[in-house]
C-alpha cells in the first residue's frame, strides 16, 4: 500500500512575510515544480505560490525566495515520489526479518515490509539534524507509549514506538519536510505515525541506513 505524499497540516500555516521581487538560483527548478510558467523570472504570481509552499512547510523566512532550502525540501519531494511502490529496491533494507520498518535517511522515507512484501508506504519522515542524527543499523522496538511526552523537550510525541535509546518514531503536528530536522526522532505524520502503532510491536526490528542530507 502507497500512501500519497501530499501534506497534512494539523496547525494553522502562520502568515506570511511580504514577497519579494528577488529572482532566486532556483528560480526555474521551483516554477517547475509549482507548475508555475517556466521562464526563470519572478513574478508576483510566483512569489505568492512559493511563499506559500515555503509556509505550509516551516521553510523561513516566507519571503517567496526560489533559494536553496526550498529548492531542497521540494527536490526531497521529488525523490520521494520517485521511490513508488518499491522503495527497497536497492535491496538496502533486509528481506529476511519478517516484519520490518525500514528507515532510509537520504531519502527521508520509511516504510514497512514482510520479507520483500511492502506492507505500508513509504512514507515522508523528518529524521534527526547535524549533531543530533538518528543512528543508523538494526535496532528492535523495545518500548512503545501512544501519548508519550518529552520530559527533555518538553513536547508531545504521540504514537511514540522506540528503537534506541530515546530515538523513536513518533508523529509531529507540523509539516514533515520542516528543515534542519528532529533531534534523533523519525517524525511521521499523525495517520503514519497511527498506521506504524497498529502494524508493528515491541521486538519487532527496525533497519535504519544512510544519511540526512546536510549531516
Amino acid at each position: 500500500m502507497v500512501v500519497p505524499l501530499a501534506v497534512a497540516l494539523a496547525t494553522p500555516a502562520q502568515a506570511a512575510s511580504s514577497c519579494t521581487t528577488s529572482t532566486g538560483p532556483y528560480q526555474k527548478k521551483v516554477e517547475k515544480f509549482l507548475g508555475r510558467p517556466v521562464d526563470g523570472r519572478q513574478s508576483r504570481a510566483d512569489c505568492l505560490a512559493i511563499q506559500k509552499f515555503q509556509v505550509n512547510h516551516g521553510i523561513s523566512p516566507t519571503i517567496g525566495y526560489a533559494g536553496p532550502v526550498t529548492w531542497g525540501v521540494m527536490n526531497l519531494i521529488n525523490t520521494q515520489k520517485a521511490a513508488g511502490h518499491n522503495p527497497n529496491k536497492a535491496r538496502k533494507c533486509p528481506t529476511n526479518k519478517g516484519r520490518i520498518a525500514c528507515v532510509d535517511l537520504t531519502r527521508q522515507l520509511s516504510w514497512v515490509q514482510d520479507g520483500s512484501r511492502l506492507v505500508y508506504g513509504p512514507v515522508p519522515v523528518r529524521t534527526g539534524r547535524d549533531r543530533y542524527e538518528t543512528r543508523v543499523g538494526l535496532k528492535k522496538i523495545y518500548w512503545r507509549n501512544i501519548d508519550h511526552w518529552s520530559t527533555i523537550y518538553d513536547v508531545p510525541m504521540p504514537y511514540s514506538q522506540f528503537f534506541d535509546g530515546g530515538q523513536a518514531f513518533h508523529s509531529i503536528s507540523g509539516s514533515v519536510w520542516s528543515p534542519p530536522g528532529s533531534h534523533g526522532c523519525v517524525n511521521m505524520r499523525k495517520a503514519d505515525a497511527k498506521k506504524y502503532w497498529s502494524l508493528l510491536r515491541n521486538g519487532d526490528d527496525v533497519y535504519v541506513y544512510g544519511r540526512k542530507p546536510g549531516t
